[in-house]
């Protein structure tokens, strides 16, 4: 019975010992990539947050804003830009598990406003996936608000036939998530602050920051140095409204890897956000999400996440019918405002992710770098 116990000890004293060289191993490939990273590009704050196995850990790096010198933790809210994207797609995906919005629909069916228009033309899938016929990557001025919003719409003109090219585009998925708004005979922000956020566990994530919050909201800052926050927009919420805390963000990421506790609606919403709709360049698109083999070469993932990708057409191959999410696949999506940078990926297969927010907007290339070699570090 002695030997017994004593083996048992002796070999969780090596697990433990091995947890904490993982651990310390880990910090040293964070430090190792954020430190340099924050002098090179003159970021304030940076955090990180890592998932694997169904255990966290935060990596907290310098202030949320200059004058107060306050630091950064896994509370402080970010500016998450156009990963709020995938709460639009996840929205879209619990009406269509509601069974209000079909995505085969022409958009038009769910806004009277744009009958008659080229939406008599679009599908509710092509606005989800960027292929409506090339939308802009933003509205133009004098139609990014509100008023002049429909107005746009209705006059627009496609530069080419829905579904051939893809061209990613704020007034594409923002519609996508105006209209499954329609569908479900609510407002957009409503829904998804009084019924997707709470579903998903989500209780420190916002599309307007609550007063009683202001303090934990980061200053972000220009490619000025100037402090900068996003402003309204036309399509704000839908396309890059969302501010999150690293812990919120996280436990996002978690319930997408495994989100069997969640609902049925629910459940299959994800479900549907997840699954592949076409590929290009080696990229199969999702709704608000962006999905690659794993292992990925750095290369690749940082070429599916450059400018190229963001600000050229791209010609589309339709997968039929539609690819539930593979096993050894990467999930990601980048987001940035004037004063911030975030960026998502994670592995279901492997019970791993992280997620990297700044409050700096700074190049897509060098957050894919951090999260690539933290992935690697973790899949060893």
């Amino acid at each position: 019975m002695y030997r017994h116990t004593l083996k048992l000890t002796v070999l969780a004293m090596a697990l433990a010992v091995g947890h904490a060289q993982a651990a310390s191993d880990l910090r040293a490939v964070v430090d190792a990539r954020v430190k340099p990273l924050m002098q090179q590009q003159s970021i304030a704050g940076v955090v990180v947050g890592v998932v694997q196995e169904g255990k966290t850990r935060y990596f907290n790096y310098g202030v949320a804003d200059k004058d107060t010198q306050a630091p950064v933790s896994e509370n402080t809210l970010f500016e998450i830009g156009s990963v709020s994207k995938t709460f639009t797609a996840t929205l879209a995906g619990y009406a269509v598990a509601s069974g209000t919005l079909t995505l085969s629909d022409r958009a038009s069916h769910y806004l009277p406003a744009l009958r008659g228009s080229q939406f008599d033309h679009v599908s509710v899938l092509n606005l989800g996936t960027y292929t409506a016929g090339g939308l802009p990557l933003q509205f133009p001025q004098a139609a990014d608000n509100a008023e002049h919003m429909v107005g746009y719409y209705q006059q627009w003109k496609p530069e080419f036939a829905p579904g051939t090219r893809r061209l990613y585009s704020n007034p594409s998925l923002g519609l996508f998530g105006y209209l499954a708004a329609q569908s479900l005979k609510q407002p957009f922000d409503p829904l998804m602050e009084n019924t997707l956020l709470p579903k998903l566990g989500l209780k420190h994530t916002f599309l307007k920051v609550p007063k009683d919050q202001m303090s934990l909201y980061a200053q972000g800052y220009g490619k000025d140095g100037k402090p900068v926050r996003v402003g309204p927009g036309a399509l704000d919420s839908e396309a890059y409204g969302v501010k999150t805390s690293a812990a919120d963000l996280l436990h996002y990421v978690q319930v997408n890897m495994n989100p069997a506790h969640l609902d049925k609606a629910l459940r299959q919403a994800i479900a549907i956000t997840h699954t592949g709709y076409y590929s290009v360049d080696g990229m199969t698109q999702g709704l608000g999400w962006e999905m690659y083999p794993y292992p990925i070469q750095l290369d690749a993932l940082v070429d599916g996440n450059s400018t190229k990708m963001a600000m050229e057409p791209h010609p589309v191959n339709w997968l039929t019918p539609p690819q539930a999410l593979q096993p050894g696949t990467l999930v990601n999506k980048t987001g940035s405002t004037n004063g911030f940078g975030a960026y998502v990926a994670y592995v279901p297969s492997k019970k791993v992710g992280v997620v990297i927010l700044a409050n700096k907007n700074y190049p897509n290339a060098e957050r894919v770098k951090v999260a690539h070699a933290i992935l690697s570090a973790l899949d060893l």
